[in-house]
């Protein structure tokens, strides 16, 4: 349930018997300008991020010559990118009208869509911590096929299928803000499809991201207690570490608050508007986080290849 609605006196059908959030008390441009704000910016760093990265190196040698960590940034940033989209256009269509996007076709479309791209971008960022430990714990690399078919089978099957499900069950509808999952009829599917799975997920990707930087640290004391050297493997692999370790923080920065307002939503039904203002600005940081993961990734690449270039100097 979204702040400021009540349903005491009626018993509404769907999200459209709901008032939009926000033009009953004021707060209806507080709410979607800081949105849509963030979410050109994160639209521009994405665009940002693809560009530089294609500019580096050629497609052509995409699967053969780019690391994981560099692939990951294109990845993320095209599942941004395509999430900004549709968002945008979400929240621009309810600005313009200052009602609920209709016809409800055009809502189940944008929700549907926003519905694969964040759950497809939660599943990439889980394969990334767990690739982190399987690297640190069992030496060895999650094996992502040919062109990596398995990784975007995996991030675009599941939401996919669960989008489709839900969509069949007529889930999506109007949240009051935005589209995605229907405010009355959707509440089962909000929980089952976001609160419960992105909560397992951060907390997963937390406990994975710990224990990966309790390795690196432990390895790291042992080398230093016997005055011994770093093997070059070792070395390769608590860089792969480190750099893919960015993109779990930049995960938990981006969805830490829809976990949180979830929890909190099954919890009690009166949620303070505010956490709904956290929500929206968090949530649409993906491309501006990702861009700065890029430039870390980048920037210690081009260290790396120019010490290689000069002998070590």
């Amino acid at each position: 349930m979204f702040p400021g609605q009540n349903t005491t006196n009626f018993k509404p059908k769907d999200g459209y018997d709901m008032p939009v959030l926000g033009l009953d008390n004021g707060s209806f441009y507080h709410i979607h300008i800081p949105a849509m704000s963030c979410i050109i910016v994160s639209l521009i760093c994405s665009v940002t991020s693809i560009l530089l990265s294609f500019r580096r190196r050629t497609f052509r040698n995409f699967f053969s010559k780019w690391s994981k960590s560099e692939r990951f940034v294109v990845y993320l940033a095209f599942l941004d990118g395509y999430f900004n989209v549709f968002h945008f256009t979400d929240h621009l269509n309810v600005v313009v009208t200052r009602d609920h996007v209709r016809p409800k076709g055009l809502c189940v479309f944008y929700g549907y869509f926003t519905a694969v791209f964040v759950a497809a971008e939660i599943l990439m960022v889980n394969v990334v911590a767990i690739n982190v430990f399987m690297l640190l714990y069992c030496k060895r690399k999650l094996y992502f096929g040919k062109r990596d078919w398995k990784l975007l089978a995996w991030i675009f099957f599941l939401p996919v299928v669960g989008s489709s499900i839900a969509a069949a069950f007529d889930q999506f509808g109007p949240t009051g803000a935005t589209c995605f999952m229907d405010s009355v009829k959707g509440t089962l599917a909000t929980i089952c499809f976001t609160t419960v799975p992105l909560t397992i997920v951060l907390v997963m990707n937390m406990v994975l991201y710990i224990l990966s930087w309790k390795r690196i640290h432990d390895q790291c004391r042992e080398v230093s207690l016997t005055l011994g050297t770093m093997s070059a493997a070792m070395q390769g692999s608590h860089r792969a570490a480190r750099a893919m370790s960015m993109f779990v923080t930049a995960f938990f920065i981006q969805w830490w608050a829809v976990a949180f307002y979830g929890v909190w939503g099954l919890a009690s039904r009166q949620i303070p508007q505010a956490l709904f203002h956290v929500l929206t600005i968090f949530t649409n940081l993906g491309g501006i986080l990702n861009l700065i993961v890029f430039a870390v990734i980048t920037r210690s690449t081009s260290s790396r290849e120019h010490l290689q270039n000069h002998g070590g100097l």
